[in-house]
């Protein structure tokens, strides 16, 4: 239940949102009923557009969403095969063979709003609704950094205690704890969407990226699952979040769907839309998009009564449209999948995945608690097992922070990653940061693998960069064997 607080604050920001939207003249892109003829066309198979697609996303100038479309409703697991293969070599062709770790920091679970699907609904009376103090903030810090993160996305509700003064308060907090060698380079936020001069002040704090999620772009299901007397119930309001927060100088945004509350293929149709119409207007499109699957919570019936239920099949195709579609934007695989199937679905071109993840308010210090976890995990392995994987498989794991501190970022990066040299950099910066990871935290086993993967990559680096660039990074590893740490390209 509500405190007459939250009640008081949830009817003042909806009277707030209704007359910004009033004067709001940016038009909302999501046509339904276009996606839904788009997505509901026959799906003939003509090889030879089949063919010109693929060598179209090959050549990095991805896909239209009509184009999207007609791959999304083939259904020929061969021609599915070669989309499958031709997606990871896109993926390798933009960032190379690194996959960037982050991890989750849920802050707090006060939330005005009662999603159907969220444990963290407000009616929800089985979960214990809190938020972090700055003490047991710093404690979770401290709890991440001794396992080894770097980057985080801070995760919080809608409300009073939310607010952008409190998230960029938090921010503070999370930068200035110093853990020995430790710390958090890369705040990203996951949080309401919020006012132009309130994206000013959690930037002003020094957000990495900023990341709302519509949950799903179809206007009849947001409104079923979101009510009609919430904040999160205003539709437009939700999709023009990140066009404001790139209206106050946030360079990096990122958007989500909740695969599973509706059709799959609507939802990438309304992910690739999204990311269109803030290219159109800000030269740069979405930074990262995330495919979170639903996945059960607490006192949440929600998820057994759905249903648009994805398969991990579907999954699989998600992920490879995308990357196909959007080629220079960075894909989140989350933890919500199981170990195995995240180990298949990395190979479809996924850049950016989550690792030693606990989602329960405190959870990092004090353990996983199901009353303070907005859903399940599937993945609940420690960061250094995820690794171990990764580095079995010949990926090298990045802990980078260099282009959002080196203001690499929006326009900058996009313009960096279509001239194809982005990797050039994000290679030898995953190096210097696999190389802290392994001396200061990894586990034996794990340190000594990760050491023969690294050689390997420095090799890399030497037969196919500049001499100076390869000199630099043997120089840089040197240094950090001596005990620096923070060194970056």
């Amino acid at each position: 239940m509500l405190t007459q607080k939250q009640l008081s604050w949830k009817q003042d920001r909806i009277r707030q949102v209704m007359k910004y939207l009033d004067e709001e003249k940016r038009p909302d892109f999501i046509d339904d009923g276009l996606i839904e003829g788009l997505i509901a066309a026959p799906s003939a198979i003509d090889r030879v557009k089949i063919s010109e697609l693929l060598t179209k996303a090959k050549a990095l100038k991805g896909l239209t969403p009509g184009e999207a479309a007609y791959l999304m409703n083939i259904n020929d697991n061969d021609i599915w095969n070669e989309i499958f293969a031709t997606a990871m070599e896109v993926k390798l062709s933009v960032y190379g063979n690194r996959i960037v770790l982050f991890a989750p920091l849920y802050i707090s679970d006060e939330c005005v709003n009662d999603c159907v699907y969220c444990g963290y609904r407000s009616s929800n009376k089985e979960i214990n609704h809190q938020g972090l103090t700055d003490d047991e903030l710093r404690a979770e810090i401290r709890a991440m950094t001794d396992m080894g993160q770097k980057r985080i996305v801070a995760v919080y509700g809608e409300g009073p205690e939310n607010d952008a003064d409190y998230i960029a308060h938090s921010m503070e907090v999370i930068y200035s704890v110093k853990n020995g060698r430790g710390e958090i380079r890369r705040v990203n936020i996951n949080a309401a969407p919020l006012f132009v001069d309130e994206y000013k002040k959690i930037k002003a704090a020094g957000i990495g990226t900023f990341q709302v999620f519509q949950e799903t772009y179809n206007k009849a299901r947001y409104k079923q699952l979101h009510g009609t007397d919430n904040v999160k119930s205003i539709y437009k309001w939700r999709l023009l979040s990140q066009h404001r927060a790139q209206e106050a100088g946030i360079s990096d945004v990122a958007i989500g769907a909740l695969f599973g509350i509706y059709d799959w293929r609507f939802e990438v149709m309304g992910l690739l839309y999204h990311a269109a119409d803030m290219d159109r207007e800000f030269g740069v499109g979405s930074h990262t998009i995330s495919f979170p699957r639903l996945n059960p919570a607490l006192n949440t019936p929600f998820y057994t009564k759905n249903q648009y239920k994805v398969t991990d099949e579907d999954m699989k195709k998600i992920i490879a449209i995308l990357r196909l579609s959007v080629p220079y934007t960075g894909l989140i695989l989350t933890a919500r999948e199981n170990p195995q199937l995240r180990h298949d679905l990395i190979k479809l071109g996924v850049s950016q995945i989550d690792a030693g993840s606990n989602i329960a308010i405190g959870g990092y210090q004090k353990g996983r608690d199901a009353s303070k976890e907005q859903f399940q995990l599937s993945d609940n392995r420690s960061l250094d097992d995820c690794i171990s994987e990764l580095v079995d498989e010949g990926y090298i794991p990045s802990f980078c922070t260099a282009d959002y501190r080196c203001g690499r970022v929006g326009c900058e990066f996009m313009e960096l990653a279509k001239s194809g040299k982005i990797k050039n950099l994000c290679i030898p910066n995953a190096v210097l940061t696999f190389e802290e990871y392994l001396l200061d935290y990894a586990s034996p086993a794990v340190k000594d693998k990760g050491e023969k993967l690294l050689a390997g990559y420095v090799k890399f680096v030497r037969e196919s960069y500049s001499a100076v660039m390869a000199k630099n990074v043997e120089d840089y590893l040197v240094r950090i064997k001596n005990g620096e740490r923070d060194l970056y390209f």
